[in-house]
């Protein structure tokens, strides 16, 4: 069989420890015997990191930018313990937040399903879509530890050269500040990204935040969706036949463990980090998430949205077997190509793309899957494999499939 051929790069981003060697695996074992592969390769491991000072971080940013589509591995946001560990000079912020400050864009994630492994609520008997916001918060902070005795406090210098100040708090105690901002237009991006996705899969949109508490910095999200809602959307949405509605973040939790699912669920940028992990948990594996960042002017970027497997490669390490899933990194390439096959109107590997997930999703089914879904699958024929013998058993349902 001839293979399939591309005519635009992907911009591959390579990352750490136990998903780097999956990585390396699915283009051998599942991408490379079927596609001639073009990729523009950065490597975002954390010791190339460090010796680029995170310029390659930057760089891969801006040749998503260029060539349109990307797909990342996961990588290490370094700690304190890091630090010794990788002879860091300095604690690199989380890769993840640089490319989507760069592409201004939203994270949507969403479990991958399967039959044998029944949500942890099960009422959930449709996907639950997290919409995240990817600027600014936490993710973009500025952050100081403060003595005794010291008075923080908000300064704004204005376009007219006055001040505006504003006490944080003065500190009896040693204690911490951080400084949070957000923009007006990253923000009215994030709103239009979500009313389209709506639209395109006809799912109703919540969005949650804690305006009660934060009277400014939350409740001017909430204004600025209110107002590209009502003037852009609210026809749209009631022709469709679909609902927006915003309530507060306290009550969002509450309904969703009451709901079905099948809907898009808008979360400013930390809270969307948290309820994605607790969603995709709950659906039955981390490692069962699609996570796509879509900045506003088109351009994708594919990621396998958790960890570095970090227990597993020290395993690995010791030439110990490990069962690592890999369904999430395999998504986040199928993504990459079928978006790329998209653009480019190569319908050969949208289709291959297509192909590759059923062939997932039938090998899990017939029973052969990792020990994370071994341990809570219901399947009665099931059967635990290691991290490479998964692979090579999609790849015998695939090369049936091709």
């Amino acid at each position: 069989m001839s293979k399939i051929q591309m005519k635009t790069p992907l911009v591959e981003m390579d990352g750490d420890e136990m998903t780097r060697v999956i990585w390396q695996q699915v283009k051998d074992i599942l991408i490379k015997p079927y596609i001639d592969l073009k990729t523009e390769y950065y490597d975002l491991g954390l010791n190339n990191r460090e010796k680029t000072k995170d310029q390659i971080t930057l760089d891969s940013a801006e040749a998503t930018k260029k060539y349109g589509v990307a797909v990342k591995c996961a990588t290490i946001t370094p700690n304190a313990a890091r630090m010794p560990e990788y002879n860091l000079s300095e604690m690199w912020k989380s890769p993840n937040g640089t490319i989507r400050a760069a592409l201004d864009g939203t994270v949507f994630r969403a479990p991958i399903l399967v039959k044998g492994v029944t949500p942890y609520i099960p009422t959930w008997t449709k996907p639950i879509t997290i919409a995240r916001h990817a600027y600014g918060d936490v993710y973009k902070n500025t952050e100081m530890v403060v003595k005794g005795g010291s008075k923080a406090e908000l300064l704004v210098t204005k376009p007219d050269g006055s001040q505006e100040t504003s006490t944080i708090h003065e500190f009896k105690g040693d204690g911490i500040i951080q400084g949070l901002h957000n923009l007006d237009s990253s923000i009215g991006s994030f709103a239009r990204a979500c009313f389209n996705y709506g639209l395109d899969t006809k799912q109703d949109v919540w969005f949650s935040t804690k305006d009660t508490i934060s009277k400014k910095y939350d409740h001017r999200f909430k204004d600025i969706f209110a107002e590209i809602f009502e003037n852009e959307y609210k026809d749209k949405f009631e022709a469709a036949g679909i609902e927006y509605f915003y309530t507060l973040i306290d009550d969002a939790v509450a309904r969703v463990i009451r709901s079905n699912g099948g809907y898009i669920w808008a979360c400013k940028n930390y809270d969307g980090d948290v309820m994605s992990d607790m969603i995709a948990t709950a659906y039955g594996s981390l490692a069962m998430m699609t996570s796509v960042l879509v900045s506003p002017d088109g351009v994708y970027e594919f990621e396998a949205a958790h960890g570095t497997v970090q227990r597993h490669y020290y395993k690995h390490l010791k030439g110990e077997e490990t069962s690592t899933n890999s369904v999430a990194t395999l998504y986040a390439w199928t993504g990459a190509l079928r978006k790329r096959g998209e653009l480019d109107n190569l319908p050969e590997l949208m289709d291959f793309a297509d192909k590759l997930e059923k062939a997932i999703i039938d090998t899990i089914e017939s029973g052969i899957m990792t020990g994370d879904l071994y341990l809570i699958s219901k399947l009665e024929n099931k059967k635990k494999v290691n991290t490479t013998e998964f692979l090579e058993a999609v790849n015998e349902t695939l090369k049936k499939a091709m």
